[in-house]
């Protein structure tokens, strides 16, 4: 099943699209959702399975991982370790929503404090070999944007101190990292996460709180739940889609006006 889309959709032409964009309305910005746009895979879910390996799940998150365990006809039984463990797997298996279980794993590292985390971060994403998962394509972008002097932002659901680092592998200013953000008292993580995440309407709602009213002038995702955040850009580019995206784009292609595709490199 193919994806018809409008024509010209090499990195030259996206980029001169953008930059049509962007002398028309100045002081504006362009956003990337990460995992499946940036790079290949899900630092989220690496994150996630490497806070289970490493055996560092505390009781500061039981309650909440039960809480959870409960809404989702999980057992609920056993230790903090036990539980989010149960949560990975039902998830995995299609059991577990999405959306969900990336606030879950924002929070489950509960009782650490943030240098941990953060220290903790750069490890998965180091491990993870990221930069071998980066797609060039949209890299040229990102590039280009930078010597352009154009505000590159990062919308992701997945939680925030593993995207930081990946924003760092990226080229991507930390501070216009929009991602799903554990609460913090003094110096330790708490069970639970900052609303909305972004995910789905919920990315534009996190992005306009460091934008504003500033226009978006282009906007790249790769599956159904960035289409909100596609709609809000001028420019709306779709990288290397999932089925989800295309059947969307199918039905309807007024659910994202105007949608290309970015040729690979």
């Amino acid at each position: 099943m193919l994806l018809v889309v409008l024509p010209g959709t090499s990195v030259t032409d996206v980029i001169s699209r953008i930059d049509a964009a962007a002398q028309r309305a100045t002081n504006g910005a362009i956003a990337f959702d990460g995992d499946g746009t940036l790079w290949s895979g899900d630092v989220g879910e690496d994150w996630f399975a490497a806070v289970l390996a490493s055996g560092r799940v505390t009781e500061g998150a039981r309650v909440a991982l039960a809480r959870e365990a409960v809404e989702h006809g999980l057992d609920a039984t056993g230790g903090a370790s036990h539980i989010a463990h149960a949560i990975h797997a039902a998830y995995l298996g299609g059991a577990f929503p999405e959306e969900r279980v990336c606030e879950v794993m924002t929070w489950v590292t509960a009782g650490w404090t943030s240098e941990e985390q953060a220290a903790f971060a750069a490890d998965v994403v180091r491990e993870v070999g990221l930069a071998a998962r980066l797609h060039e394509e949209a890299i040229a972008i990102v590039r280009w944007a930078g010597e352009r002097g154009l505000p590159v932002h990062l919308v992701s659901a997945s939680p925030r101190a593993v995207v930081l680092e990946a924003a760092k592998v990226v080229g991507i200013d930390p501070s216009r990292v929009v991602a799903a953000q554990e609460v913090v008292s003094g110096d330790r993580i708490e069970a639970a996460v900052l609303r909305p995440i972004p995910y789905g309407p919920g990315k534009v709602t996190r992005l306009r709180e460091q934008l504003g009213e500033r226009p978006l002038h282009a906007a790249f995702g790769d599956n159904v739940f960035d289409a909100a955040l596609l709609r809000e850009a001028t420019v709306r580019v779709a990288i290397r889609p999932k089925a989800r995206l295309v059947d969307l784009v199918e039905r309807s292609a007024a659910e994202v006006p105007g949608l290309v595709v970015l040729e690979r490199l």
